[in-house]
């Protein structure tokens, strides 16, 4: 599966978990089935919105395992297996590989600030490592990393780097990236308010955490983005950037979590360092979800 193949809403899809932090596995059937029901193009399992931080290396494997034998082939499960040591990266994208997600998606080495060359090889050794199609991902406001387009360029020549989530907030960067690599090499949103913006400058999609709450309304904005209909896109985008905007009122995936139990869809575990939503933005959530046209179930 090239990168091309894999557009649209793709949910960086939060991992629920019970009170006291245990994986929820009915919350987590729940969500698949959502998903599957409101045309999401994929998911993306354990990334960051999944708490990929704080689960350890079983737990992630295993999370990535039951949500592709949920899925059980109705859309395609991308991984995530980033991590700052380059050996846990290859085992952690070995593991998916082995369990069957259709392609993964790694973040920068964060923390230990690697150089360019440094960031070349880390993902160079992932890929030689596996023949799953490997998304990089680049977000320098988490990692103190950022991935020039000049490394990006150099990485997309490797047969299975079909991609990036680009995540720097500029639309320059996006314009760059599509215009210097290769046709086959997809370059994604990794910023919901940024995603139609980014399609209709040749991105394929976006890894998107609004898709959580709203996932047919970013199915369907995408859908016209990627058709080219900027004029159908903003008329959807424009429902859509209240929620953009209230889900990073505090730090992913501290809103999102709250608002999907809001709607019903899972219990309120989160691990700390994470915690539960201030009071003071619970109106504003559900003021944004309202907005969006949506009511809860």
């Amino acid at each position: 599966m090239g990168g091309i193949m894999l557009r649209g809403s793709m949910v960086a899809m939060v991992t629920p978990m019970a009170a006291d932090g245990v994986v929820d596995d009915r919350a987590l059937a729940r969500l698949v089935d959502f998903h599957v029901t409101n045309n999401t193009d994929a998911i993306v399992a354990v990334g960051t919105t999944g708490e990929s931080a704080t689960l350890d290396h079983s737990e992630h494997v295993d999370v990535i395992a039951r949500i592709i034998e949920l899925v059980n082939g109705r859309m395609p499960v991308i991984a995530g297996t980033g991590a700052n040591s380059t050996r846990e990266a290859v085992h952690l994208t070995q593991a998916a590989e082995a369990v069957g997600a259709d392609a993964c998606l790694l973040v920068t080495p964060y923390y230990n600030r690697p150089t360019q060359e440094g960031l070349y090889l880390h993902f160079k050794s992932v890929a030689e490592a596996v023949s799953l199609p490997l998304i990089l991902y680049n977000v320098p406001s988490r990692t103190a990393c950022d991935m020039l387009p000049d490394t990006v360029v150099r990485l997309a020549e490797i047969d299975n780097i079909s991609g990036i989530k680009e995540a720097t907030g500029k639309i320059g960067r996006v314009s760059e990236l599509v215009s210097r690599c290769p046709k086959n090499f997809a370059v994604y949103s990794g910023e919901d308010w940024l995603s139609m913006e980014t399609m209709l400058a040749g991105g394929k999609g976006v890894i998107s955490v609004t898709a959580n709450v709203a996932p047919h309304l970013m199915h369907k904005m995408c859908a016209k983005a990627l058709s080219g209909d900027r004029v159908g896109a903003e008329n959807l985008d424009l429902l859509l950037q209240p929620l953009h905007e209230a889900l990073f009122l505090e730090s992913n995936p501290i809103p999102v979590k709250w608002l999907l139990k809001d709607m019903g869809l899972i219990g309120d575990g989160i691990r700390l360092p994470l915690t539960q939503l201030s009071n003071d933005f619970h109106d504003q959530l559900r003021d944004a979800l309202e907005q969006a046209q949506l009511v809860s179930p």
